[in-house]
């Protein structure tokens, strides 16, 4: 493997009462465990909306990527990735994702078709693949 890039963040205080920054100061945010998890709900975000922008953002990059190597033309889309954290019946936490595309102009065949491209292509996809159920959905 050729490194191509690497991100740095430190966290202190975990999910609730947290506060996360980047290396190069750009992300700055503070953590606060939301009301739907028994938390004080409040300003700050979470593991799971970080999780989920990080992913809508490198999943519709992806799918840019796989339009253009089959010379499709794709000029308006929207990743919606829902993330969900579940606990199983045997008291393990895990994550699962659906990714809700819209391709404007683009037939929703066609728009599964690129969706599910692009998930093979997706380093999030690749990091996650056999680990957490992923859905892709073309809306």
């Amino acid at each position: 493997m050729k490194p191509l890039y690497t991100a740095r963040a430190t966290v202190t205080g975990g999910r609730d009462q947290g506060h996360g920054r980047t290396d190069d100061g750009f992300l700055k945010a503070d953590l606060r465990m939301p009301k739907g998890m028994g938390g004080p709900g409040g300003e700050g975000t979470n593991p799971e909306q970080l999780f989920a922008a990080g992913y809508a953002a490198c999943f519709e990059s992806a799918l840019r990527l796989v339009a253009r190597m089959q010379k499709k033309s794709v000029t308006d889309a929207h990743i919606t990735a829902h993330v969900t954290l579940n606990a199983t019946d045997d008291k393990k936490y895990v994550l699962s994702v659906e990714l809700h595309g819209k391709l404007e102009g683009v037939p929703k065949e066609e728009a599964q078709a690129l969706m599910e491209a692009a998930h093979q292509v997706c380093p999030y996809s690749n990091a996650t693949r056999g680990n957490i159920d992923v859905k892709v959905i073309a809306d």
